[in-house]
């Protein structure tokens, strides 16, 4: 997801456009629908999160059947991430343990952090030699991570924002309004210890308020009730859409899933306060210790090929990272999903070696054990 121009800096703000034809492989796109056979061979395992490889309609099994047709040599095998995420790769580097895995799909800038934190700088992850890629080229502008040593590339990216019932609250024009008496026990986040979105809220927080304002204005949120749980399906699938609550912390593309589902949209209004969303790409990063490092770059120029980069947007139901002439998604997908008038994130600069210590602030306050 990086974002540099579009993450680079704290507070930076992009309205990104997505309309277009479907354009899929052949055009603009040198090497065609049925790509050219002739990369590396081998198997490629690739470490990636629950959802890409399994639930409703997941991008997965698409990627792995469609990225062995294009390579009739090779094999795509997926694995699910250890609980730990992250932590756990950072772990058995540090025993010099072998990790089994060549690609890691799902890197955020904040596990580049973790990983720089704890590893020697431009540790776990090789360098993106982007001569290597032929699309890379086409990835759009703001996307970059700020990573000083170039190891992930991204593939998608989302925003967070609130969700809300209209029926039961306004729509909040600011953060502050969070406080106020309007609110009360309505909104719901997640731990930001364990949840994407859930640190995303935490850190626009902190972009909003800073360093020395966040935790006071927590203290306002948890005054006025607001209930955090341990992860986004706990909240939303569980608390949320059980009616618990007329709020929560969620993405800009909720409306997607709504009208997938035939949901009354009632329900799933999307709330930018400040006219902000917090942007959060995903990005692929290589192995240090890759055992198949040519098919790796082979799979990165698949992933963000046309055909691949709709079909990640449309089953992750996030927005693509390459540029628009390149995709075009459902037309339903383009009303529904929504994009901030202005894009928030914490870079990996002010992340680093401040992270950890801003989440600890904020459980030792914030979450029961």
């Amino acid at each position: 997801m990086r974002r540099r121009t579009f993450v680079g800096t704290v507070g930076s703000g992009a309205a990104l456009g997505l309309a277009g034809c479907l354009t899929r492989e052949g055009d603009g796109d040198q090497r065609g629908s049925e790509h050219n056979g002739d990369g590396a061979d081998g198997t490629l395992t690739v470490a990636t999160y629950k959802s890409m490889i399994d639930g409703d309609n997941p991008a997965g099994p698409w990627l792995k059947d469609a990225f062995e047709a294009a390579h009739p040599d090779a094999e795509l095998e997926w694995t699910q991430l250890p609980t730990h995420g992250i932590n756990h790769y950072i772990d058995r580097a540090q025993q010099n343990v072998g990790i089994e895995a060549d690609v890691y799909l799902g890197a955020n800038v904040d596990d580049l952090v973790i990983v720089d934190d704890t590893l020697a700088d431009g540790g776990l992850f090789r360098e993106v030699d982007r001569d290597r890629l032929e699309r890379a080229d086409r990835i759009r502008d703001g996307l970059d991570m700020g990573d000083p040593h170039d190891r992930v590339l991204p593939y998608d990216t989302g925003y967070i924002c609130l969700v809300y019932d209209e029926s039961l609250v306004d729509e909040p024009d600011t953060l502050e309004a969070l406080t106020e008496p309007a609110y009360e026990d309505a909104l719901l986040t997640q731990n930001a210890r364990n949840s994407d979105p859930g640190q995303a809220f935490l850190l626009w927080t902190i972009d909003a308020f800073g360093e020395d304002g966040y935790l006071e204005f927590w203290r306002d949120l948890d005054d006025n009730g607001i209930r955090v749980l341990e992860d986004w399906d706990q909240a939303y699938n569980g608390a949320y859409m059980k009616g618990e609550r007329s709020m929560i912390v969620s993405y800009s593309t909720d409306q997607v899933f709504a009208n997938d589902d035939g949901y009354d949209f009632t329900r799933h209004q999307i709330a930018f306060p400040n006219g902000q969303g917090y942007a959060n790409p995903e990005g692929m990063a290589i192995f240090e210790d890759a055992a198949n490092v040519d098919l790796a770059y082979d799979f990165f120029d698949f992933v963000l090929s046309n055909e691949a980069q709709a079909e990640i947007a449309q089953r992750n139901v996030q927005f693509p990272a390459v540029e628009e002439e390149h995709v075009d998604l459902d037309p339903e997908f383009d009303q529904y999903a929504h994009v901030p008038p202005e894009a928030v994130t914490v870079g990996y600069d002010r992340l680093r070696g401040n992270l950890d210590g801003w989440i600890e602030g904020w459980e030792k306050e914030f979450v029961t054990h």
